[in-house]
């Protein structure tokens, strides 16, 4: 008897033990869980970023970043001290700005449907921004199957760090930049294809949209090596949003949030570097065409490619103003060849 009371003792010490490791973000209008906020360090790191219960692991949390800046929906929102995360459960302010109405152009049935909108890219070495793109694309979807023909990029601009190198070994170092992807909207018509064996799937109704969560994980056991360069602990976290109450078809689709994870080392380099890819897209306009010849630019990630300002817009998520509150101008644009 006294051998299960010493047993249940430490198991209810493990347990306050895990939960004081997770911190829960909730909005203080709903008191509903807030997925997709970054923690930001004071050096520019993303240090975590909130699964679709709100929650990210404190341990993530270096205290010697002092300060912390909470960013939603590509707007900052909060600045907090290390002490603030000592709560279970941070309250906070995400009414940053109300959902953008996506314009229905042409309602009447067609070949195409065609989903234009605003998306940004970018990648992290180490938690530390490496680079980032930003732009306006259209994706062209089959009327009938609701799966995805193409995607077609507007515009777009290409940020670099100066200090980003490319030396073969050291892959710490290198530049990123040809990963700056589009998002990758190929299951958005259809989400009961992300249901796999492989996948797990969650789901949060919000007041204002309803929100899927799909993760994805490989190489959790064992490294895979070619060229002398070892990949391991690769991850996916996909985020759908829909209308709320809607039967998430494409007309009801109002954003698109991605994350991969892969941790990257050369044989010779003693750690794992921690690569991240974050891509978002948000539709704006929305058509039915029996065309789909529509103005494109080669989304060529050496240069930008522009001929208006669309990062001026109030609606565009434009997280190139965060990264160079933090990296000033060691955030550099490359030359806009329109």
């Amino acid at each position: 008897m006294k051998k299960i009371h010493v047993l249940s003792f430490l198991l209810i010490l493990l347990i306050n033990f895990v939960n004081a490791q997770t911190i829960t973000f909730i909005s203080e209008k709903t008191n509903k869980p807030l997925p997709k906020i970054s923690v930001f360090g004071k050096d520019g790191s993303i240090l975590a970023f909130s699964d679709i219960d709100g929650k990210i692991d404190k341990q993530l949390l270096d205290p010697s970043q002092e300060k912390f800046q909470l960013v939603y929906d590509n707007f900052p929102i909060a600045t907090l001290s290390y002490a603030d995360f000592d709560k279970e459960i941070i309250k906070v302010n995400d009414r940053v700005k109300d959902i953008e109405t996506v314009v229905i152009k042409n309602s009447k049935p067609a070949k195409y449907i065609l989903i234009k909108g605003n998306f940004n890219s970018y990648v992290t070495v180490n938690n530390k921004l490496n680079s980032y793109a930003d732009g306006i694309a259209t994706y062209i979807f089959d009327n009938k199957t609701k799966k995805l023909k193409s995607t077609k990029v507007e515009q777009y601009r290409i940020f670099r760090l100066t200090d980003a190198k490319n030396e073969k070994k050291q892959t710490s170092s290198w530049d990123y930049g040809n990963s700056l992807n589009l998002p990758k909207l190929k299951n958005v018509g259809n989400p009961e294809e992300y249901k796999t064996k492989n996948n797990i799937i969650k789901e949060l109704k919000g007041d204002q949209k309803d929100q899927i969560e799909i993760t994805g994980a490989a190489l959790q056991e064992k490294e895979f090596a070619i060229f002398g360069y070892r990949f391991y602990d690769i991850r996916s976290i996909l985020n759908l949003s829909f209308e709320k109450g809607s039967q998430k078809t494409l007309r009801d689709f109002l954003e698109y949030n991605e994350l991969i994870f892969i941790k990257l080392k050369h044989k010779s380099e003693p750690n794992y570097n921690q690569i991240t890819v974050y891509g978002n897209f948000y539709p704006t306009e929305l058509s039915f065409e029996n065309g789909d010849d529509i103005e494109k630019v080669k989304f060529d990630k050496d240069n930008s490619n522009y001929q208006t300002k669309y990062w001026q817009e109030p609606s565009f998520p434009n997280m190139q103003t965060i990264f160079s509150s933090f990296f000033k101008d060691d955030l550099k644009e490359a030359e806009n060849k329109k």
